[in-house]
């Protein structure tokens, strides 16, 4: 018999060292997942608190070159703030009076309304009735059909009364944080600068903060001028359609391109739906949806890849998951957000050590 040899010692240390490596890995793979999952519950029970958290930023990030620009010529920062949050509660609010009273009429005639889109529907697919009845002819196959009357949409006033302390509450959060941001911003950027430990890292973290604050800002006012403009041609065009309320669904238009391809596709459907209850004819119906289409395709494959660069273009599937994610936790507001979110995130982690991973698996 040949007696056994056992390994010497160091290769034993080292198969030691290896298997002490892996159960680290996994160990850390168990304690990232249990991170990711505590992080996803925490914003979702605190989405309350952190949506106008989250959108004062981006509106304090967007308007934040212009008092810096003030400030250069000599204007207090609290003055120029001041201004620009009247200026602009002035003119949301103007849109909203503008558009409050055409807005709660399409609410108001919902019911009516869909009750009479059906026949102009099923005019519009009679030819596929016409081929689905012809098959079932053929299978020996018949289908009852019965009209399916929809639920009457009603509310009352005391529904508004009891929604508008929370909106108030809400709308008055995002105008104080998004002036405090204004006022206080550098005061936040010289705290941060001054608890590095050195000079070096007071030096980079400056450079690093004013690089990820240009570029956010860069990033949403570009695309809130670019949907401003989306909507502002989509309005005219449906007022030379004769489309009513213009204004309106121009503003849905607007507000709906800051989700991609889902706020697209949505204005496309409700176009179709509001030609087909003002007109007869299915050609005339449908072609200020059709024409939406095209102008939307023209801003997503020309406009905004040649105003905001490479840099800031996405992955459509990176998109769709955000979207998905964001959209799950905080309902509507969050798939607005999604992009931005996504957006400001590719900036940081291009700028921060150990995270440019993620900036090159969003990236289109």
């Amino acid at each position: 018999m040949v007696p056994s040899r056992e390994p010497p010692p160091h290769l034993l240390r080292v198969q030691r060292t290896q298997s002490a490596r892996r159960h680290l890995r996994g160990i850390r793979l168990v304690l990232n997942v249990f991170l990711a999952l505590a992080l996803l519950y925490t914003v979702t029970l605190t989405k309350q608190l952190l949506i106008p958290l989250v959108l004062a930023s981006f509106i304090g990030l967007a308007l934040n070159p212009l008092v810096a620009r003030c400030r250069h010529l000599g204007i207090p920062r609290w003055l120029s703030a001041s201004v620009l949050m009247i200026g602009l509660i002035a003119s949301i609010g103007a849109g909203i009076g503008m558009l409050a009273q055409p807005a709660a009429e399409w609410v108001h005639q919902a019911p009516t309304a869909i009750r009479n889109f059906v026949p102009k529907l099923r005019n519009v697919i009679q030819p596929l009735e016409a081929a689905n009845r012809a098959t079932q002819g053929l299978t020996g196959t018949s289908r009852v059909q019965g009209s399916v009357q929809p639920p009457p949409l009603s509310f009352t006033v005391w529904d508004v009364l009891a929604t508008t302390p929370k909106v108030l509450a809400g709308v008055l959060t995002v105008i104080l944080l998004v002036f405090f941001f204004l006022v206080y911003g550098d005061l936040l950027l010289r705290r941060l600068v001054e608890a590095s430990p050195s000079f070096g890292y007071k030096r980079h973290a400056v450079h690093v903060v004013r690089g990820i604050q240009y570029e956010v800002s860069r990033y949403i006012l570009t695309a809130t001028l670019i949907n401003f403009g989306l909507g502002a041609v989509t309005a005219g065009m449906l007022w030379l359609y004769h489309m009513p309320d213009p204004l309106l669904w121009g503003t849905v238009a607007m507000l709906a391109n800051f989700i991609p391809y889902v706020g697209a596709i949505s204005t496309t459907a409700v176009l179709a739906i509001v030609g087909l209850l003002n007109f007869n004819q299915a050609g005339e119906a449908l072609l200020p949806a059709l024409t939406f289409a095209g102008i939307t395709a023209f801003e997503g494959n020309l406009v905004t890849p040649l105003i905001q660069g490479h840099r800031m273009r996405l992955s459509p599937i990176a998109i769709l998951l955000w979207l998905l994610i964001w959209g799950w936790l905080w309902g509507i507001p969050g798939a607005l957000l999604a992009v931005p979110m996504l957006t400001s995130a590719k900036l940081v982690t291009e700028r921060v050590r150990g995270w440019r991973w993620f900036a090159r698996m969003v990236q289109r």
